[in-house]
């Protein structure tokens, strides 16, 4: 370990130590079912009041907020959250703090669009755009991209209709060399979560329903997000190629944007607005 990461980590324990001292300070044992006990020299709870509602050892957690280099786990880490009343935002800092990765949102969270968000997609029209969750399903889309890339309401997840939807396959020009770049991808995004089954449950409908899937799957490739060309064949104006740029949301960090821009040396620009004009006049 060089001197330098051996600052960092002193730094962020310190930084772990204020953080825990504050969050502790701020709650007071009725806010926790306990009995005040009488007048407290400082406010909030005292250290072996929380060791023992989260579960652990006094001298353990004394450590933990003096700063010391101990090794913490995800379960001890979750314990002392509950009994802090650490917002999720709380949580995920106190996961950086001690050195782990920071867990995911909770699973069970409002999906809605925000209208901020639903009004982000419209008006990046006539350039399609769409939000996907971490697994890929699809959240949202503007009439652009149903229009470009043809999804109808059978179309869930971008990963299975890229394997399975035969129409959306044909119109990518690049299909065969990039599928292994997009499964890459997917691996990537997967293996920050090895045992969230929402990932599994994509991975195994895929490989029962798709060979190519199967094939590519098992060749255990990962590959980062990164800027793309996505170039597709429309049955209705032609060739379309854009400039794919693929952004997190900065209230839900599992929610990605995609954002296709027309090259404009290509003519899409212009065959764009004949399609949507044609696709507004006659919505069927």
């Amino acid at each position: 370990m060089t001197s330098e990461s051996r600052a960092v980590a002193r730094r962020r324990r310190e930084q772990l130590r204020d953080f825990l001292r504050t969050r502790r300070a701020r709650l007071t044992p009725e806010d926790v079912g306990m009995p005040a006990g009488g007048r407290r020299r400082t406010p909030g709870l005292r250290r072996e009041e929380v060791a023992a509602l989260a579960g652990v050892g006094v001298s353990w957690y004394t450590w933990l907020e003096q700063g010391r280099d101990i090794n913490v786990s995800v379960e001890v880490l979750d314990a002392i959250s509950g009994t802090l009343r650490l917002s999720d935002a709380e949580r995920a800092h106190m996961y950086v703090l001690a050195g782990l990765n920071p867990p995911r949102s909770g699973a069970v969270r409002d999906a809605t669009v925000t209208p901020e968000l639903r009004h982000l997609l419209d008006a990046w029209a006539p350039r399609p755009a769409l939000l996907r969750d971490p697994y890929w399903n699809l959240i949202a889309t503007n009439d652009a991209a149903q229009a470009v890339f043809g999804f109808d309401d059978s179309d869930h997840n971008c990963l299975i209709t890229f394997f399975t939807n035969a129409r959306y396959r044909a119109m990518h020009i690049h299909w065969a060399s990039v599928a292994p770049e997009v499964v890459a991808a997917f691996r990537a995004d997967a293996a920050h979560a090895p045992d969230d089954p929402g990932f599994d449950q994509v991975v195994e409908y895929l490989s029962a329903v798709s060979s190519d899937f199967a094939e590519m799957w098992a060749r255990h490739d990962v590959g980062a997000h990164t800027q793309a060309v996505k170039a597709v064949r429309h049955p209705e104006v032609g060739d379309l190629v854009f400039d794919k740029t693929t952004l997190s949301v900065a209230d839900r960090p599992d929610w990605h944007l995609e954002l296709h821009n027309p090259r404009p040396e290509t003519g899409t620009g212009d065959r764009l607005e004949r399609l949507l004009s044609v696709r507004l006049a006659d919505p069927t």
